[in-house]
């Protein structure tokens, strides 16, 4: 993890803390009792809200039923479902150049970070102003599991991408990717696809995993992903 962010299990729920937002993953839940699960999301709930931030439980296709319906009792709301795809990394790893203008290069420099921050907010209609320090902790606190990719052409940032070592696995997080609409669909995000999966076999990485959106899905399934589950980010928000 980035050195900024912090991770404490409460039982089966892993909750991370980062400057903008929490995070939390779980596991192992068909053991609890209902009002076992729900103190457990309240827990967390409480916990943020002390904390005056949000916080996003990340959820998948094969948790309990129940989850979803607990987590919308205690306040939480569900934003768009994903699909968690898994790809071979070798077969992944095929020459692909991007489109005539655009050039990809690995990047380590915070004015970089900065450039990928304003292009996701543009992008995304957000303030993702947070994301160039979150680049540069993860470079920072373990360089040899992060790489980031940025695309550029005509000197502007028009997409960018990073593959993330899960040490101790023989798996790597494809993130980001989002691209500047006039670009999209003409190679960008396949380029840095193909970039990653390259990278991570020199690594020594197999496989390649993606929280797919309903833009990238069908791309990465075209190139050789196959779909293994869902996941829905249910987030719960202060009240401002």
């Amino acid at each position: 993890m980035p050195s900024t962010w912090t991770a404490e299990w409460d039982g089966p729920l892993l909750r991370v803390t980062t400057p903008a937002q929490g995070i939390a993953f779980a596991k192992d839940l068909d053991v609890l009792s209902v009002p076992e699960l729900n103190s457990l999301i309240h827990r967390l709930r409480d916990y943020f809200r002390n904390r005056g931030q949000a916080v996003e439980w990340k959820t998948y296709g094969h948790d309990r039923p129940d989850l979803p319906a607990r987590l919308r009792l205690a306040g939480f709301e569900p934003e768009e479902t994903e699909t968690v795809v898994i790809g071979d990394a070798a077969e992944l790893a095929a020459d692909t150049e991007p489109p005539h203008g655009v050039t990809i290069r690995e990047t380590t420099a915070r004015k970089d970070f900065d450039r990928i921050a304003h292009m996701e907010s543009e992008v995304w209609g957000k303030d993702w102003s947070w994301l160039a320090d979150d680049l540069a902790s993860r470079c920072a606190t373990s360089p040899g599991d992060v790489v980031v990719l940025v695309a550029e052409a005509d000197g502007k940032v028009v997409s960018a991408a990073w593959l993330v070592g899960m040490p101790g696995t023989e798996f790597g997080g494809l993130w980001g990717g989002s691209t500047r609409e006039q670009w999209r669909g003409r190679g960008v995000y396949r380029a840095l696809v193909t970039r990653r999966a390259q990278i991570a076999l020199g690594r020594g990485m197999k496989y390649l995993v993606v929280d797919a959106s309903a833009d990238s899905r069908p791309i990465l399934q075209r190139l050789g992903f196959q779909k293994v589950t869902t996941t829905t980010p249910w987030v719960w928000s202060p009240r401002v």
